[in-house]
């Protein structure tokens, strides 16, 4: 089901057990929207991309430890 249009986005953060950022984005309606990161324990970014209407959209970034690219992939 699409987000409401009027519905506000709200900030999301969910965490690992020990406390550290496991994921931040947005949702609207409890639905995820925009731009969304995941992170390791250690803090290092591990994935990062889009929803729309809570369906991954475009480009996603998978990276390694280091922050390099390793896989990108297109959900059109």
């Amino acid at each position: 089901m699409p987000p409401d249009k009027k519905a506000p986005k709200k900030k999301y953060l969910k965490y690992h057990n020990d406390g550290t950022l496991w994921a931040k984005g947005a949702t609207v309606n409890d639905v995820p929207e925009g731009h969304w990161e995941w992170f390791r324990k250690e803090g290092s970014l591990m994935r990062s991309g889009h929803f729309k209407g809570g369906k991954q959209a475009g480009k996603w970034t998978t990276y390694d430890r280091k922050g390099r690219v390793v896989k990108v992939t297109d959900f059109k």
